[in-house]
């Protein structure tokens, strides 16, 4: 008689967690980093409030979200860095497929915002985060031929750019993750966090409307000329 393996069953309830098209729509989501109303996600995802109050039900029990209440209002968000590079991480293995045809100038206006520049969870994805990671990568600040991780020079420049660096849990201070509009590993973990959020903070990035796309700014395209040799034609 075989001994049953029960992190088979732990990794079967995840899985089944992820094999739903609603509750992935919701999941692809929250990697915007905010939290959203359980009604926002149901417009979202395109079903109705009750449907979708069920199925977040199953995501929170199972420790992909988590959530709050604030009055009637009841708010959700990825539970943690981990959480959501699993998203990131299942994403990134997924084929782009044939781009479907944008129904009007609005919805391409915000297809290539989000192709320019937009948060991925809590770092810069798309041709910004890409340009930001090959600068890195350039400058013999960041290593990618082992895995994804700062050198000394790469320590240094944070410091020097005052951009702090604090262990956050188990979290790795770099990590590579694949990008699904350039299909090429841009920068995350702490460090991409904490650029994103430098970025962010100091007017470098700003955000466009209630998405994940930001735009680098004029003062942004000065500091990462200066900073990082960045050319303003590589984020635009």
């Amino acid at each position: 008689m075989t001994t049953r393996d029960h992190r088979a069953a732990a990794l079967a309830r995840l899985a089944a967690l992820f094999a739903d098209e609603t509750r992935a729509a919701c999941l692809l989501a929250l990697l915007d980093g905010r939290a959203w109303t359980a009604g926002e996600l149901a417009r979202h995802a395109g079903v109705a409030p009750s449907t979708l109050s069920e199925h977040l039900g199953r995501l929170v029990a199972g420790g992909l979200l988590a959530e709050e209440r604030q009055g009637r209002h009841r708010y959700v968000r990825l539970a943690d860095a981990r959480t959501a590079q699993l998203v990131e991480d299942l994403a990134g293995q997924v084929s782009p497929g044939p781009a479907a045809r944008p129904r009007g100038l609005r919805e391409s206006s915000a297809g290539s915002a989000m192709a320019r520049g937009r948060t991925c969870y809590d770092h810069l994805a798309g041709r910004l985060g890409i340009a930001v990671t090959d600068a890195l990568t350039r400058r013999g600040l960041l290593r990618q031929d082992t895995g994804f991780a700062l050198t000394e020079a790469g320590l240094a420049w944070f410091a020097s750019a005052g951009i702090g660096l604090a262990p956050h849990g188990r979290r790795p201070l770099a990590r590579a993750c694949l990008d699904w509009t350039e299909r090429r590993p841009h920068l995350a973990g702490v460090a991409g966090a904490a650029l994103c959020r430098h970025a962010l903070d100091s007017g470098w990035c700003a955000r466009i409307g209630s998405e994940r796309a930001v735009k680098v700014t004029a003062a942004g395209e000065r500091a990462l000329s200066a900073l990082l040799g960045v050319e303003p034609a590589e984020l635009r």
